[in-house]
């Protein structure tokens, strides 16, 4: 997918949703164990439930691993759903991933070749070498970790380095890389106080939002500094949206909680006149 068509979802859904697909069997509703593969119907109920409302989902890959061979398989299956059923979203691996140069190489084939997902999570502590592989697919996004929204994302991100902090100088860095026009970057929810400063060094990136819901995240307070001309955002809510029920009609609670996220996005690019 290109940014370009990314925005145009975003547009036409009045929507800047992200999805996370963080299942865990322990709260899926009881009645979906005894199914060959509940993880995947989970998705796929919640997925079929709230496509219109959202514009991304982003497995965040550990949920999957935890379960060995079968959660890897029901991971394939949903990516293969989504891209067959509603190739207009766009998928993001939250997988973390950052190494050497070619192993950085085999990460991006796996999930930009082999799964076809749209972009993968990126830790950039080890520098150019380790990312800049990613950034060799066409279409296919690298999201930075840039200002994380867990308790501890300034122990090491916050420190000062001379004049600016170490989160400022990744952000700097990335954008002398190869093909860095492919970049995002993660910007915790947690921190809104910060996205003045970040767009002034990232104007024109996509920012991945986590944070929104459960973590205690303030959408407004993300938008007023965080928006560009070209919306700019994709906010991610994961438990506040995937667990608002655990019922037999836990998609349409699901539909619910997406659709309240969405009519407030809705509402804030009217205001600022992005649609």
């Amino acid at each position: 997918m290109t940014k370009k068509q990314l925005v145009s979802e975003i547009k036409k859904k009045a929507s800047f949703l992200c999805i996370g697909l963080d299942v865990d069997l322990d709260k899926i509703p009881k009645h979906l164990l005894s199914l060959p593969d509940p993880i995947f119907e989970f998705n796929k109920q919640i997925i079929d439930a709230t496509h219109h409302l959202a514009v991304a989902y982003k497995p965040n890959t550990a949920f999957y691993e935890t379960y060995g061979i079968k959660g890897w398989e029901a991971l394939e299956k949903t990516i293969n759903y989504i891209n067959k059923e509603y190739p207009e979203l766009f998928t993001i691996a939250d997988a973390k991933r950052g190494d050497i140069g070619n192993t950085s190489s085999r990460y991006a084939k796996t999930f930009f070749e082999y799964m076809n997902f749209d972009a993968l999570t990126v830790a950039p502590y080890m520098g150019q070498d380790s990312v800049e592989p990613f950034l060799e697919f066409n279409d296919k996004f690298t999201i930075l970790l840039a200002l994380t929204s867990n308790k501890g994302g300034l122990d090491f991100q916050g420190l000062q380095t001379g004049d600016t902090k170490l989160y400022q100088e990744v952000l700097k860095k990335s954008l002398t890389w190869r093909h860095s026009e492919q970049l995002m970057y993660v910007v915790g929810a947690t921190k809104p106080d910060f996205f003045k400063e970040i767009r002034a060094i990232v104007p024109h990136h996509f920012l991945l939002v986590p944070g929104v819901g459960a973590q205690g995240g303030d959408l407004h307070a993300v938008c007023k500094q965080g928006l560009n001309a070209s919306i700019g955002l994709l906010v991610n809510s994961s438990r506040g949206i995937i667990y608002a029920g655990n019922e037999s009609d836990f998609a349409e609670k699901a539909k619910e909680k997406a659709q309240e996220l969405q009519r407030e996005m809705q509402e804030i690019l009217q205001q600022q006149h992005l649609i």
